[in-house]
C-alpha cells in the first residue's frame, strides 16, 4: 500500500480509503490511486481489511440446490455475475452456498449468526434458509430476495414481471390467430410456475377464451430437468389426435428440446406449431428456428439486488423499496407465427 501511495503521490491512509470506501475521496484522487494500484498489481488483503474494520466484507448468495446449473438457460449464473461485479466494485466479496442438504442450511445460518458474512442474498427456493427453530430472518444481517417476491414478509425483493410478461406474450399469440395451446409446466409449487401460468390464464380471460383452450403438461420435474420436460411434452404432443397450434413453455429449456424433438418427426415450426419460451437463454437465438422467448433482465436483476444490499449495509435503518419489479421483454423470433391450419386440426 505504501508503494501505491508513493506512486500516486498521496498518503497511505488515502490509498486505504480510496480502495475500500471510494466515496470518501474525490474522484480524481480515487482514479489516481486506482491507476497506481493497477500499475503495481496491488491487491488489497480482504481478510486483513476485515480484521481492521472489525466487520466482514463477505456477502453470501444462497443458491437453490440441487445444482447451480439450470440447463441451457443458466439464468442464475448470469444474475450472479452481475451481482458479484457490483458488490466487488464496492469492496465486498461474494460467497456461495448451495442449499442441497441440512448441513448446508446449518452452514448458512452459522455464517450469518457468527458474523462471517455481512448480508445474504437468497436466490429462488420457496422457503428461507432455516435449521431447527432458527431462520435466516433471526440473524442480525440484511437479507435480499432475488427472483422470488418476499416483500410481504418485509424482505426487499428483486423480481421480474413473470405474470404480466406471460400475459402479454399469450395475447400476441392469440392476435396471430392461435386458439389452442399446450402449456409445458414448471415444477409444481414453484413461484415462477404459478406466476407464469396465471399470466397465461389472464390472457385467455382477456381474449374471451375458455380455460379448456389450454392443455397443461408436466409439473413433476424441476427446472434443472427442463430439457427432459420438453422432450416428454413433445412426445405427448405427437400422440395427440387434435394437436394445439401453439406451445407455451414455462422455461426455455423445455421449448428448445420440444422443437428439436418434434422437428425430427417432420413437424414444421412454426408452420404446424408455434413455440414460445421464457427466460431469454442465449442459446435460443441459435436454435433452428430461433426461439421466441421472454428475456429475463439478468444484468439488472443482479445489479439492483447488490444496490439494495449496499444501501442496507450503509444504513441499517434504510428503507429501500420492498419490491422492485423488472420487465421481461418479448423477443420475437422465427419459432412463432400465424397458425397454418385451423385451430385444433391435426398437424
Amino acid at each position: 500500500m505504501s508503494d501505491v501511495a508513493r506512486l500516486a503521490g498521496v498518503a497511505t491512509s488515502t490509498v486505504s480509503r480510496a480502495l475500500t470506501v471510494p466515496g470518501r475521496v474525490n474522484e480524481e484522487t480515487r482514479r489516481r490511486v486506482a491507476a497506481a494500484a493497477e500499475q503495481l498489481g496491488y491487491i488489497p488483503n480482504a481478510a486483513a481489511r476485515s480484521l481492521r474494520a472489525g466487520k466482514s466484507t463477505n456477502i453470501m448468495a444462497t443458491l437453490p440446490g440441487p445444482s447451480t446449473i439450470f440447463g441451457v438457460a443458466q439464468i442464475i449464473p448470469a444474475v450472479v455475475q452481475s451481482l458479484s461485479a457490483t458488490l466487488s466494485e464496492h469492496g465486498f466479496d461474494l460467497l456461495f452456498c448451495n442449499r442441497n442438504s441440512p448441513a448446508a442450511e446449518r452452514h448458512i445460518l452459522g455464517q450469518a449468526f457468527g458474523g462471517s458474512v455481512r448480508g445474504v442474498v437468497v436466490f429462488g427456493a420457496a422457503a428461507l434458509p432455516s435449521y431447527g427453530r432458527r431462520s435466516l430472518t433471526d440473524a442480525d444481517v440484511p437479507v435480499v430476495s432475488l427472483l422470488i417476491d418476499r416483500s410481504t414478509a418485509g424482505i426487499p425483493s428483486i423480481i421480474t414481471n413473470d405474470r404480466g410478461a406471460m400475459r402479454d406474450a399469450m395475447l400476441h399469440l392469440i392476435a396471430l390467430g392461435h386458439r389452442t395451446f399446450l402449456y409445458v409446466a414448471g415444477p409444481a409449487g414453484s413461484y415462477h410456475e404459478a406466476e407464469r401460468f396465471s399470466g397465461l390464464l389472464d390472457a385467455l380471460a382477456t381474449a374471451g377464451l375458455p380455460e379448456r383452450a389450454v392443455t397443461r403438461h408436466g409439473g413433476r420435474l424441476g427446472f434443472h430437468d427442463g430439457l427432459r420436460a420438453g422432450v416428454e411434452a413433445a412426445q405427448s404432443y405427437l400422440a395427440m389426435k387434435r394437436r394445439p397450434t401453439a406451445i407455451v413453455c414455462c422455461a426455455d429449456d423445455g421449448a428448445i428440446s420440444f422443437i428439436g424433438t418434434v422437428r425430427s418427426h417432420g413437424v414444421a415450426v412454426p408452420g404446424d406449431v408455434s413455440v414460445l419460451g421464457f427466460d431469454g437463454a442465449a442459446v435460443g437465438a441459435f436454435c433452428d428456428p430461433p426461439l421466441t422467448t421472454l428475456a429475463q433482465p439478468t444484468r439488472d436483476l443482479g445489479s439492483r439486488a447488490a444496490e439494495v444490499m449496499l444501501q442496507l449495509l450503509e444504513d441499517a435503518a434504510a428503507a429501500p423499496p420492498l419490491k422492485t419489479t423488472l420487465s421481461s421483454p418479448l423477443l420475437l423470433r422465427a419459432s412463432t407465427g400465424a397458425p397454418r391450419s385451423a385451430p385444433g386440426k391435426p398437424a
